[in-house]
């Protein structure tokens, strides 16, 4: 009896030990995410709509290649960045590139994506985009402290300039910012407004909004270049591991892969 007794405890020794191997392990293969609500780059899923945008949908194939669960945090972008920093995310998938890095983070080497912008104006409008001088006298729209720094310097002087505050357009709210924008430019209240392309296809078939609102290019100077995050709160080994399955994984994900991704939320590059 004494055996037996013996017997058992050690199983359940040995149960207790590959549970905690396995709960480590799980815990080890999970990717945290933080992300805002950036249509149809990344959405907060709802009931009627389960899908998370198409840069999830990649970095969900990455990662799931490798192992890896991946944990979502719905989070406004401020938030997520104080996660990321605090440790409580392992990484933000889109990042606007700078050149001076936070400590709190490290870019990946492969972008996200580079974003060519584009202009939404009304249908029946012939402008078109030819320098910040082609701006003068036009209604434009924009956000409050958005920043178009990296994709033209004289489009964000113009914005910032006091003497355009009659012409500038800074429509405050949440997430329906953009709807809004684009409503006032169909009846006429603003002319014109700058975007990531995507963001302007995506909105237009939203709503069925070609027949009165159109795209226009070129856009502004720069692309918008977006690189993912990841925090520097966890062991170094992990994040370069992370950072380089992201590098190999993105570079595979080209071409008709890329055009896949796009063409579920009926956009294209």
């Amino acid at each position: 009896m004494f055996k037996d007794k013996k017997k058992i405890s050690q199983v359940l020794l040995i149960s207790l030990l590959l549970a905690l191997g396995i709960g480590n392990f799980s815990h080890a293969n999970t990717l945290k995410v933080c992300y805002d609500q950036w249509p149809p780059m990344t959405i907060f899923p709802s009931e009627g709509f389960p899908a998370r945008g198409f840069v999830i949908d990649m970095l969900e194939q990455i990662y799931t290649s490798k192992g890896y669960q991946l944990e979502y945090y719905e989070v406004p972008l401020a938030r997520g960045l104080d996660m990321v920093a605090d440790g409580l995310c392992d990484m933000l998938p889109e990042y606007l590139f700078s050149q001076d890095t936070e400590v709190s983070f490290e870019y990946a080497t492969e972008a996200t994506f580079a974003y060519p912008t584009a202009f939404v104006v009304r249908q029946d409008e012939s402008w078109r985009y030819d320098g910040i001088q082609s701006i003068q006298g036009k209604r434009v729209a924009t956000g409050p402290g958005w920043d178009y720094s990296s994709v033209s310097v004289d489009y964000q002087n113009y914005i910032d300039d006091p003497n355009n505050s009659d012409l500038v357009e800074v429509i405050a709210g949440s997430s329906d910012v953009v709807e809004r924008i684009f409503q006032m430019i169909k009846a006429g209240r603003i002319d014109l407004y700058a975007d990531n392309m995507l963001v302007l296809q995506y909105m237009l078939n939203r709503f069925d909004w070609n027949n009165g609102l159109k795209i226009v290019r070129p856009g502004l100077e720069n692309k918008l270049v977006e690189i993912p995050i990841f925090s520097n709160k966890m062991p170094a080994e992990r994040r370069q591991t992370l950072i380089n399955i992201w590098n190999s994984g993105r570079l595979s994900i080209k071409g008709d892969k890329q055009k896949m991704l796009l063409k579920k939320y009926n956009v294209a590059l």
